[in-house]
């Protein structure tokens, strides 16, 4: 039967990698050995799957399909093999997408009690923007993804917790001596600190500030959460935080003043999502359980 399950797997290493060299590599093959499967499955198909070219490879058309079977064919292999063993994603290599807003902080606990608990799992975690993670779901770079609901229509959902937004504030704002939280009247005409546009916490930052008279930067945008507390810190707008980071920061101790906003629409949704071309992976439903532990440890107020 062809393609084999390995010619599969060098047309993935050359589709992640970019380059033949780099993909016989990661393979631990020689590269001559490596272009000749993967004519071979050219031919087989009947289709060039890669352009290629002295400065690396990109997908044909008909290869951006190719490809993403070829990582579901994978995909269903590898959940066969862990479904016999009994232990289901746990017992192989999971590909987790997480929003950079929330993996630094959620995942570090997560992934050392995995690690102690299923010693054979390989979590491969990469940390994209929202639109990213969507599109990496759909062509198949990722098996899971943790993100905001609303913006993965039609796929597999397991919710895990929601977190409030919080306002930063340098210790010398007006606003650093109010105690308890705010209402987003009292943040009026302020300047808003958040993200870049590929991120939902953005849009979810403008609309705030839209229907309470404040203002989203438009000199800087964010690249991290720590870069938008860091400008904050100096007084150049109030940074709006998810609360899970808020928290982390208010316990190693922080450079501005913390406060939640009270306010019916300052809060989202977080959830373990999948394709829906499947049913939920063996083992999912028992992450997402590690996952929501661990957030509410971190949301506990300090």
């Amino acid at each position: 039967m062809r393609p084999t399950l390995r010619q599969l797997e060098y047309l993935l290493a050359v589709a992640d990698t970019g380059r033949f060299g780099a993909a016989a590599a990661r393979l631990n093959v020689s590269q001559p050995s490596l272009s000749a499967q993967v004519a071979e499955t050219e031919t087989d198909l009947g289709l060039r799957v890669f352009n290629r070219s002295r400065s690396g490879t990109t997908l044909t058309p008909g290869g951006v399909e190719v490809v993403r079977r070829a990582r579901q064919i994978l995909r269903d292999v590898e959940d066969l093999r862990a479904s016999v063993k009994g232990e289901g994603i746990f017992e192989g290599r999971l590909r987790l997408g997480v929003l950079p807003s929330i993996g630094p902080y959620l995942l570090p606990n997560v992934v050392r009690r995995l690690h102690l608990d299923y010693p054979a799992f390989r979590l491969v975690v990469r940390e994209e923007a929202t639109q990213d993670l969507e599109d990496g779901l759909r062509k198949g770079r990722f098996d899971m993804i943790i993100s905001t609901p609303e913006d993965h229509p039609g796929t597999l959902q397991i919710p895990l917790f929601e977190e409030t937004f919080w306002a930063g504030f340098a210790k010398d704002d007006p606003l650093a001596a109010v105690q308890g939280p705010i209402v987003p009247s009292d943040l009026k005409e302020r300047i808003f600190l958040t993200l870049g546009a590929r991120h939902r916490l953005s849009r979810s930052v403008a609309a705030l500030a839209t229907q309470n008279g404040g203002y989203v930067s438009d000199e800087y945008e964010g690249t991290s959460l720590e870069a938008i507390r860091l400008m904050a810190a100096v007084g150049s707008g109030v940074a709006i935080l998810p609360q899970i980071y808020a928290m982390t920061e208010a316990r190693r101790g922080t450079d501005i003043v913390l406060r939640k906003i009270q306010d019916d629409s300052a809060w989202r949704q977080l959830s373990l999502i999948q394709p829906s071309s499947h049913e939920l992976r063996p083992g999912s439903e028992a992450l997402a359980s590690v996952l929501t532990a661990e957030a509410q440890k971190l949301i506990e107020p300090v």
